[in-house]
């Protein structure tokens, strides 16, 4: 038993000193700076909870971090998980050439986090751009999303949304999982495409919704590359495009005050960490597993 123990833990020796010397000794140095005031240059002064105290009481920025972040969440997360289930259940459909049709609607989830495809975005709603061109075709005028406040983060959460090929081939793989008999019973009993979609579809798919509900509520407290790239870095208009991480960025490599940007990443860790025991707990009335007795 021991000789089979010993065998095993040096099979897992790699991941085990891989694991503690990038995850857990990161996370355990991060959570020290963020007691300390530390500017990448001198040695790290000790200041306790000062920087979380600054961050909750003094910061009018991080605030407007936060709520601009938590907009973007609520509108980017459902917007994206809805579109890919709706095209998912468009591929879910026998047809010639699906393969092509699945890797065209998830390449662009492949170019998501490039710094290219976000310069593209820009000029694309930037003024004078193609989306303001078209819209002001047809009669709307908007001067261009990314240099208006009340639309530049609309900019960010169409990006979001439109790479949702990853939940989609997440929730085509789930769709493929449920029993064909199940939708003939319905069929048989009179139920139309919608009150299948309903009774049979979304309660069977339940536990991928759930899923990929928790996977890009994660994602989108985690998105970066976007509003950098859109807003050249500095969150703006008037801090319409701050999320919390350009935030983050901005505090650590801009101010070169690392203690207070590992304060607001350990903050971001309890929150993100709190959402997603929300988000479980919420769920549990809500998501069906075949074969459990409801």
């Amino acid at each position: 038993m021991r000789r089979t123990q010993g065998a095993a833990y040096l099979f897992l020796s790699p991941w085990i000193i891989g694991a503690t010397l990038l995850t857990v000794g990161p996370m355990l140095a991060s959570l020290y700076l963020s007691l300390t005031d530390y500017d990448l240059f001198d040695p790290p002064k000790w200041l306790g909870l000062d920087n979380y105290r600054v961050m909750f009481t003094e910061d009018d920025r991080f605030w407007a971090a936060v709520g601009t972040t938590a907009r973007y969440v609520l509108f980017s997360v459902p917007l994206k998980l809805v579109l890919a289930l709706a095209v998912a259940l468009l591929l879910n459909r026998p047809r010639r050439g699906g393969g092509l049709y699945r890797s065209a609607f998830y390449a662009p989830s492949l170019l998501g986090a490039s710094v290219s495809l976000a310069l593209v975005w820009r000029a694309m709603f930037a003024s004078g751009g193609t989306v303001d061109r078209v819209l002001a075709a047809v009669g709307i005028t908007t001067g261009g999303w990314v240099d208006q406040p009340q639309y530049a983060l609309l900019a960010l959460v169409a990006l979001a949304a439109w790479q949702f090929g990853a939940p989609m081939v997440i929730f085509l793989a789930g769709l493929k999982q449920i029993p064909r008999e199940l939708y003939e019973a319905a069929a048989i009993d009179g139920a139309g495409p919608l009150r299948r979609l309903v009774s049979v579809t979304l309660p069977m798919l339940s536990p991928v919704i759930l899923f990929n509900l928790v996977l890009e509520t994660i994602h989108a407290f985690q998105a970066f590359t976007g509003a950098f790239v859109v807003s050249s870095g500095r969150g703006g208009p008037s801090d319409s495009t701050l999320l919390y991480t350009l935030y983050l960025y901005q505090r650590g490599f801009t101010d070169f005050r690392m203690g207070y940007a590992s304060a607001m990443a350990w903050v971001l860790l309890v929150v993100v960490a709190g959402v997603t025991l929300l988000l479980f707990r919420g769920a549990r009335g809500l998501v069906f597993y075949a074969g459990e007795d409801r």
